[in-house]
């Protein structure tokens, strides 16, 4: 179905950076759920491989206007795409904002968008799906990271994948350019696990753990039971 990059969990698509199958960490089903970069760079033959994964829903934590400015090129994809921007929306996140700091504004008030997503992937005809953001590490990183910890993946396993996002984006040797939405120029770097380890630790010192921090946000017992009975084997 996927041509697997060699000695990689990164899948080969034309167009399409950063992707991974998250089955196989922990107990999690394969072919359920995938996470990449943003589609707008997707070509047509990529498109055509990625159709053989029957996907039926795509999420976008990017903001709103990136939907308009950089919208995601599906072909004919027969898919829904479903938009939950992390970052909050009222201006008090600015581009170029330290990644430390935009990892804790997202743990403190990303809460209730993460439990939306999360939600959603309950509805009926929702998987398989694919998450996303810009680059597919930051927010993308922590809606993933909580939900593998949710699923009882080991924390050395979801840091792990998170640092995938180095290799997948072409970064271990030097940053590259990129023009965020404001249109100024930056450089997409490799991160160090630290950046997620310490997100999950003001999770935790806050709420004791993922499961404690999204039931705070609104996510109820019954749909953690739900989640796992879904996407675990």
């Amino acid at each position: 179905m996927d041509e697997q990059l060699s000695g990689s969990r990164l899948l080969a698509v034309s167009g399409l950076r950063n992707l991974r199958d998250l089955g196989g960490l922990g107990a999690v089903r394969p072919g359920l759920l995938y996470r990449s970069a943003w589609l707008g760079e997707l070509t047509e033959e990529g498109a055509r491989v990625l159709a053989k994964f029957g996907l039926r829903t795509v999420f976008d934590l990017r903001d709103p206007i990136d939907l308009v400015d950089r919208p995601d090129r599906t072909y004919d994809l027969d898919v829904v795409l479903a938009n939950f921007p992390i970052l909050p929306q009222d201006g008090s996140y600015h581009y170029g904002t330290p990644a430390t700091q935009t990892y804790a504004l997202m743990v403190d008030t990303g809460g209730p968008r993460f439990v939306a997503a999360l939600r959603r992937l309950l509805e009926p005809r929702t998987l398989p799906a694919l998450v996303h953001c810009a680059i597919g590490r930051d927010r993308t990183g922590i809606l993933i990271a909580l939900l593998l910890e949710l699923l009882g993946v080991p924390e050395d396993e979801i840091v792990a994948d998170y640092l995938l996002s180095n290799e997948g984006l072409g970064v271990l040797d030097g940053p590259l350019e990129y023009v965020d939405p404001e249109g100024v120029t930056r450089l997409t770097k490799a991160v160090p696990g630290e950046l997620l380890t310490g997100a999950l630790e003001r999770i935790r010192e806050r709420h004791g753990s993922a499961e404690g921090y999204l039931l705070a946000h609104g996510l109820n017992a019954a749909e953690i039971t739900d989640l796992r009975a879904l996407l675990r084997d």
